[in-house]
């Protein structure tokens, strides 16, 4: 007994040709978000103002301005605190945007070593 599967379901070789022409589809579109991704700028404000952290896509800093009032020799380490914080803000808020982004492209589908 043969099962019947239903239509755009088998394996056929016009239905791999569509499958591939899906995929190379997708692997175009993918490059093209990619590299909009990576022209992409952000800026990051923290510390009620006092740091403010500029990032492209590819999550590469590209500065940082600090008010002069944030900037206590006696406290350095508050200093040190706000810019890690800061910047771990900048690069996750770029990964989400990118994955994001993707996502509206490649669904459900993991595609590992995108970002």
């Amino acid at each position: 007994m043969k099962a019947r599967l239903p239509q755009g379901y088998g394996g056929g070789p016009s239905n791999m040709q569509g499958v591939l022409r899906q995929a190379q589809k997708m692997q175009e579109q993918m490059g093209t978000l990619q590299a909009d991704l990576d022209a992409r700028e952000y800026e990051f404000t923290v510390g009620g103002g006092m740091l403010t952290i500029k990032i492209n896509g590819k999550k590469q800093i590209q500065s940082i301005t600090l008010k002069p009032e944030v900037v206590d020799p006696d406290d350095i380490e508050m200093l040190q605190d706000l810019i890690v914080a800061g910047v771990n803000e900048a690069v996750s808020s770029v990964e989400k945007t990118n994955a994001d982004e993707m996502g509206k492209i490649t669904g459900s589908l993991n595609v590992p070593g995108m970002f």
